[in-house]
């Protein structure tokens, strides 16, 4: 008897491919995706967007049937040192735009600190700060995904433990990230996937070097990619896996691809889930 096919939904970061949102959902549908994850549109922030771009926003991705995989919110990619209420107010324009756009997911970040900051002292500070977005996941039935950003708190496997361990709520989760892992010299598969697997609700595919930091295509870089996806299958999962490629620089909202080089990656990616045995649908 044949295995069943394994398949995870394929989305991917729209602002990396164009500004403009109807150029996002036609590449992303040509790419054969069903979802697109929102960090931006119209070169305006998710959490900047008034109700009626939201309106607009849903419209086309009615108009395309196509759904929104995650919220890819600036939260928590501001300095500790800011009042608690500062991030939870903006959470609260991303957990609307959520509920608008119809997602559950909005992706987070655990705070920068200072060059001159030991990022042991900034701990509790972090944890107050995570327990506060946390609650207003909760109230507003949502799942907040704490992605690995580098030089945040939350940078290596040991520390995201501590945070979503801490916080200790079903409304905080893992979204993985190897390249920035790698960044900051860890070795994704290594050092965190047993840690962090159990916690794992969102992966988040881009790739990197060791040598310079360089962001690659996945399975192209040092990232274990097709290592932690092979674990992945094994261990059930059946979850979003989203393209944020990286691979054409930065612009004021993150990372850019543009639509040439996000193709590249998606057709790394394919490449990749190939050899290990999934589909993306």
């Amino acid at each position: 008897m044949s295995t069943p096919a394994v398949e995870w939904e394929l989305s991917g970061f729209g602002d990396e491919i164009d500004d403009d949102p109807r150029i996002q959902i036609a590449v992303m549908q040509a790419l054969g995706a069903r979802h697109i994850e929102v960090r931006s549109a119209w070169g305006v922030n998710i959490v900047d967007l008034d109700e009626a771009q939201l309106s607009e926003f849903k419209g086309l991705l009615d108009a395309a049937d196509m759904k929104v995989s995650a919220i890819a919110s600036p939260i928590g990619k501001v300095d500790v040192s800011l009042p608690v209420d500062h991030e939870v107010g903006r959470l609260r324009r991303a957990v609307n735009a959520a509920k608008v756009l119809g997602s559950r997911y909005i992706r987070i970040f655990s705070f920068y600190y200072g060059a001159d900051v030991a990022v042991e002292s900034i701990r509790d500070d972090v944890i107050e700060r995570m327990r506060a977005l946390t609650a207003v996941a909760e109230e507003s039935g949502v799942v907040l995904l704490h992605e690995n950003e580098k030089d945040i708190f939350g940078d290596i496997p040991e520390r995201v433990l501590d945070i979503i361990e801490s916080v200790g709520s079903p409304a905080l989760k893992v979204a993985w990230d190897a390249a920035n892992f790698v960044q900051v010299g860890v070795k994704p598969f290594e050092e965190g996937y047993e840690m962090l697997r159990p916690h794992l609700e969102y992966l988040q595919v881009k790739d990197a070097l060791f040598s310079n930091g360089h962001v690659m295509p996945a399975g192209e870089g040092d990232g274990d990619v097709l290592r932690t996806v092979e674990a992945l299958k094994a261990d059930g999962y059946t979850g979003f896996a989203s393209l944020e490629p990286h691979l054409a620089g930065v612009h004021g909202l993150g990372g850019f691809s543009g639509p040439t080089a996000f193709g590249i990656a998606a057709r790394a990616f394919a490449k990749v889930l190939d050899e290990a045995g999934v589909r993306t649908v």
